[in-house]
């Protein structure tokens, strides 16, 4: 429960600030150009009965506009006089248009206005990225320093990779980290260089491995080789019943060779698919009795033990910052800048680059909603990751919001933009069923992402 709230309170202040920042952009330029706002809010506030769905709310003296927090946590909303949007207030675009209004500004003014949320947005989030480089640094473990070479699963081995081999780039570029870019760059590379038993080589690769099934797969496509020695045991656990201590190596688990704790957790992995097939207290017992043989020192033992309930021994390895010696470049003040900006942009790419994805099976089926979110802020309160994941869900609601769709930012800058050209506005009647699509499209993309969480959460997906 303590890990659920942690997670929850970081979320919920990542996006009160996004989005309070995002409509905030809306509400410079309209302030700037003389549009009237009608209500400025934090969260949806429908009304329920007599209840107007406000759980605060402030109007200043001598001001047009209405301050206040709704009750309904899925974003917020800038209320424009003289505009159709979320709130579908028809009856006001049916007075007489005034000059206040949004509908009365020339278009390169209402285009800033709609475009001021994602501005913001994406500035910030190059902000942020700034400011962490200053602060924290850029720490990693370069790929090229990871001298126990990678574990690799059957599909990668296709491709001519082995285990051990240490992956140094491709054809597009040297390996930085071992990141999310890392499977990018070995999605689009035709070469890839490595070093293997000490020699320099190169392998072919086609240039379209399909980058979800790298990422989705299980063992994963690639990934660092961790020595399946013990480094620590935690106390009252089956690990330390038997009498594992620091320094025992794993070497085989039920009958199967270990070379690595990466074929130790696949190991346990199959184990966890027996158990979903466990039929009686009896099969799942049997599932979690396991044999391990451990090597100490010269010698060999075979010690048995009953995993728990969720099939942990009870041991920790070393971390990879624990094997290797992570490196920080440190920026000044201003240097973070062009870094932080560089970074952001790449960020950006990526995203935008897996776009494609969503329109296939298997990305519908990642769709993540509010559930899936929130389990990327860390179980501990850690600054440096929620300032991280800010900045990442700040660009992901500027790209979000910028798409052509009616009912989002970029719905609207489609619409401009066409009046721009052709010098006709669209009809209201036309942009009140638009808006009804692009809100319909939103209902069901959120009902699919939020569907996909509870199904994982099941254990469906």
């Amino acid at each position: 429960m303590d890990i659920f709230l942690i997670r929850l309170l970081q979320f919920m202040l990542a996006i009160g600030l996004l989005v309070l920042l995002h409509e905030g952009g809306h509400f410079f330029f309209s302030k700037l150009f003389g549009v009237r706002v009608d209500k400025f809010y934090l969260f949806f506030d429908p009304g329920i009965g007599k209840w107007d769905g406000s759980l605060f709310k402030w109007k200043p003296k001598n001001s047009d506009t209405q301050y206040g927090v709704g009750w309904l946590p899925l974003g917020g909303y800038c209320k424009i006089a003289g505009m159709i949007d979320e709130s579908f207030d028809t009856e006001q675009m049916k007075q007489p248009e005034q000059p206040w209004e949004f509908r009365a500004k020339p278009a390169w003014q209402r285009l800033l206005i709609m475009i001021g949320g994602v501005l913001v947005n994406f500035l910030l989030a190059l902000f942020i990225y700034s400011m962490i480089l200053f602060y924290w640094g850029d720490t990693y473990i370069p790929v090229k320093d990871m001298t126990y070479g990678m574990k690799f699963n059957t599909e990668a081995k296709q491709y001519g990779f082995k285990d051990g081999d240490i992956l140094v780039g491709t054809d597009q570029g040297t390996f930085k980290d071992f990141s999310a870019d890392l499977f990018r760059d070995l999605s689009e590379a035709k070469r890839v260089d490595i070093i293997r038993n000490g020699q320099a080589m190169s392998l072919q690769l086609p240039g379209d491995i399909n980058l979800l099934g790298m990422l989705k797969s299980e063992p994963p496509f690639v990934s660092p080789f961790i020595p399946a020695e013990i480094d620590s045991v935690m106390g009252n656990s089956p690990a330390a019943q038997i009498g594992l201590r620091k320094g025992d190596k794993i070497i085989a688990l039920n009958g199967k060779a270990i070379d690595s704790y990466n074929e130790f957790t696949n190991q346990i992995g199959i184990l966890s698919d027996m158990m979903t097939g466990a039929k009686t207290v009896a099969d799942s017992m049997k599932v979690r009795t396991v044999t391990m043989v451990i090597a100490r020192e010269s010698k060999t033992d075979t010690l048995t033990t009953m995993l728990t309930a969720d099939l942990k021994v009870g041991f920790f390895v070393k971390s990879l910052a624990g094997i290797y010696q992570p490196i920080t470049k440190e920026y000044g003040f201003f240097e973070s800048f062009p870094a932080g900006i560089k970074y952001g942009f790449n960020v950006l790419a990526g995203y935008v680059g897996d776009m494609k994805y969503v329109f296939t099976a298997d990305g519908a089926k990642s769709l993540g909603g509010f559930g899936a979110i929130g389990s990327l802020f860390p179980p501990m309160w850690d600054w440096y990751m929620f300032w991280k994941m800010t900045a990442f869900l700040s660009i992901i609601l500027a790209f979000m919001n910028i798409l052509p769709i009616p009912a989002l930012d970029g719905g609207h800058v489609l619409f401009l933009f066409y009046e721009m050209i052709t010098r006709r506005k669209p009809s209201e009647t036309f942009m009140i069923r638009a808006e009804y699509v692009g809100f319909g499209i939103l209902i069901l993309l959120m009902v699919v992402a939020n569907l996909n969480d509870i199904l994982r959460w099941l254990g469906y997906m």
